[in-house]
């Protein structure tokens, strides 16, 4: 079995199912006709880049092209977490902490993947590298996003009773441990309920693909199981990582909170 290819006029009366997201935008007067029209327009141009990218990657096998196609993705994704967010940290902080924790967590663990779990020869090779980091980025990217969100709002909303603790005599961790505790809890939830999903109530995509492409069922819930553990090692490990992080910004050293390092119209 081989996969069945698409032309335009396939893609073109697929996208045509986008008019009842904008005719119940116009119906509700959500505002967000123009939303889809952009976000639709948007995924197509970059999904027709990411295709001519990636045939060429492939076809080069390089090693520094890998990692350069690796570097622009988590920059992209440290771009998103920063996005997502209601409220963030001044300056460059918020990006910073994004890039840099799904940087470490990601990297490491499509390493680990490569050269422990899958094996490919040359384990670097951007067939499996590239969409191996691109599902954990951007799982990652979201429960980070989620948990420093939650992090920020609720560190403004419970400020008197955070700052009355430490007047107490409490350190910052222990001052804001129950808020680190919700912005874990939320960061990682969408992950435990995606987990708990998989299999009964949805096919993940990665499972679908191989499946349509012809490979045997059993292999294909092997290889998706093997990805859904490490999604959520990545998330679990980015988001605490990232939380803790914007806890020890939103502080200084002489255990105060400093909101006044969020941004001037968050914080």
């Amino acid at each position: 079995m081989t996969l069945i290819r698409l032309d335009l006029l396939d893609l073109i009366l697929a996208a045509s199912l986008l008019l009842a997201n904008g005719a119940i935008s116009l119906w509700l007067r959500l505002g967000l006709a123009r939303s889809i029209a952009i976000a639709a327009l948007r995924m197509t141009v970059q999904l027709l880049l990411l295709g001519y990218v990636l045939t060429y990657l492939f076809a080069a096998t390089a090693p520094w092209l890998t990692l350069l196609a690796a570097a622009v993705m988590v920059g992209f994704a440290g771009y998103e977490v920063m996005s997502r967010q209601d409220g963030s940290l001044a300056g460059v902080w918020t990006y910073g902490i994004g890039t840099s924790v799904m940087m470490i967590a990601g990297g490491l663990t499509t390493v680990f993947a490569l050269t422990v779990l899958v094996g490919p020869d040359p384990w670097h090779d951007p067939r499996y590298a590239l969409p191996l980091l691109g599902m954990l980025l951007g799982n990652a990217m979201t429960g980070i996003a989620l948990g420093l969100n939650v992090l920020f709002a609720n560190a403004k909303r419970e400020k008197a009773a955070i700052e009355a603790r430490l007047c107490l005599g409490a350190d910052r961790w222990t001052a804001l441990s129950h808020v680190i505790r919700q912005a874990v809890k939320s960061g990682m939830i969408p992950t435990i309920n995606m987990m708990a999903a998989t299999g009964l109530v949805s096919i993940p995509g990665m499972m679908t693909g191989q499946v349509l492409a012809g490979a045997d069922p059993l292999d294909a819930a092997r290889y998706q199981m093997l990805i859904i553990f490490l999604i959520a090692g990545v998330v679990g490990i980015g988001t605490l990582a990232a939380i803790y992080l914007g806890a020890w910004r939103l502080t200084d050293a002489r255990h105060r909170l400093r909101l006044d390092r969020l941004s001037k119209s968050e914080g």
